[in-house]
């Protein structure tokens, strides 16, 4: 084996391994954008994950179903920057959430800002002022 053969399988095998991280960031091009939904509900779960975070309401439906929708939030360090802490909201913590709902119509969306249980706002509501993702 000559060097430039493993020197090319090396680059290769490198190109690979870093393969997912490179698709791990995602377009919002899944989010409507030009919608804005706010809902009121009971704080599932708060994950203060990398590379976003994710905010788990439980909301009842039209029939008084609870329904879990996952409202993606922007990375830790931009949601501290904000004043988030992971520990700012909690599972039975009652908040409205402000948000782009999914394109699909699943119950999710891209976070813009909520409204804490003592009323206090986080985040942007206003979508045209640049909303409250990264």
């Amino acid at each position: 084996m000559t060097i430039r053969t493993l020197i090319l399988g090396g680059a290769a095998l490198a190109l690979v391994s870093a393969a997912p991280a490179a698709f791990a960031h995602h377009s919002y091009a899944m989010f409507a954008e030009d919608k804005v939904m706010t809902l009121k509900g009971t704080v599932k779960e708060f994950q203060w994950t990398n590379p976003h975070g994710w905010i788990h309401v439980i909301v009842p439906d039209a029939k008084n179903q609870p329904v879990v929708w996952s409202i993606e939030t922007g990375a830790p360090g931009g949601m501290a920057r904000q004043g988030w802490l992971p520990k700012t909201i909690g599972p039975g913590d009652k908040i409205s959430v402000t948000f782009h709902p999914l394109r699909n119509g699943a119950p999710g969306g891209s976070y813009m800002s909520a409204t804490l249980p003592n009323g206090k706002v986080m985040g942007n509501p206003n979508p045209r002022a640049g909303g409250g993702g990264d």
